[in-house]
């Protein structure tokens, strides 16, 4: 892996493009060009309507896609240089995923939901178990590790993902729209956690979000339309206070 040196943030996107169906008649341009810049330990969200590229800039955020034009710098790695492989390893690793879709295994236990990164790693079955309870002790899960998704509430499933997304200590956690299949008060759970592993683990935080009032809660909110980053401005950082 080639690394930059001495790059201060830990995310660096530079004229980053994305099409899709290039050279064909459909031709696409989603990304038009974006330059963002995130600071290790920073919690920003970013913002904007339906189309308005936040799936597609966190995917590639994820290196779940690549851009077609730009730099994308991953602590410091120059992510265009890296196999397939190699970014497979580097996600695994480095970022921590929580979809609004929860995303976890229906005939598995949260304990083993929990472990599949570790197993992915490479951890010993003993270590992947003592991780696994650590974190869902530590999201208040301990009781349920042993139930199913079917068994479980929405809110119970989210917890259960952002342990999950917390196996391998990975510097980043993107978050996409976590709460927003969850009512108000499971969705101010998890937005308690997430503001507690930034504050207290030091966590890098992605929030992807059409909740302006969630992303208030961030300390830097970008705002996106149409491909193109139209503003960036403070968050507050603290919870918001109803009425």
């Amino acid at each position: 892996m080639e690394a930059v040196s001495d790059m201060a943030a830990i995310i660096q996107m530079e004229n980053i493009k994305k099409r899709y169906f290039e050279g064909m008649e459909n031709e696409i341009q989603v990304l038009n060009g974006i330059n963002l810049s995130v600071d290790d330990g920073e919690f920003i969200s970013i913002v904007g309507e339906s189309g308005s590229g936040k799936s597609t800039i966190m995917n590639i955020l994820g290196i779940l896609d690549r851009p077609s034009e730009g730099d994308y710098y991953l602590n410091g790695i120059d992510v265009s240089l890296e196999s397939d492989r190699e970014l497979s390893f580097i996600r695994n690793r480095e970022i921590g995923f929580v979809f609004q879709t929860f995303n976890l295994i229906g005939r598995s236990t949260a304990l083993s939901n929990v472990e599949l990164p570790l197993l992915y790693a490479g951890i010993s079955s003993s270590k992947r178990r003592q991780r696994a309870k650590e974190l869902l002790g530590m999201i208040g899960m301990a009781d349920r590790m042993h139930h199913q998704p079917n068994e479980l509430s929405g809110g119970q499933k989210q917890r259960v993902a952002i342990a999950r997304a917390m196996a391998n200590d990975p510097a980043i956690i993107l978050a996409d729209e976590p709460t927003g299949a969850l009512d108000s008060e499971t969705g101010r759970l998890i937005m308690d956690i997430f503001s507690d592993l930034h504050k207290n683990s030091g966590k890098t935080i992605i929030l992807i979000t059409h909740n302006q009032t969630l992303a208030e809660e961030t300390e830097r909110i970008v705002t996106l339309k149409d491909g193109n980053i139209v503003g960036e401005r403070k968050g507050s950082g603290e919870k918001a206070v109803a009425g």
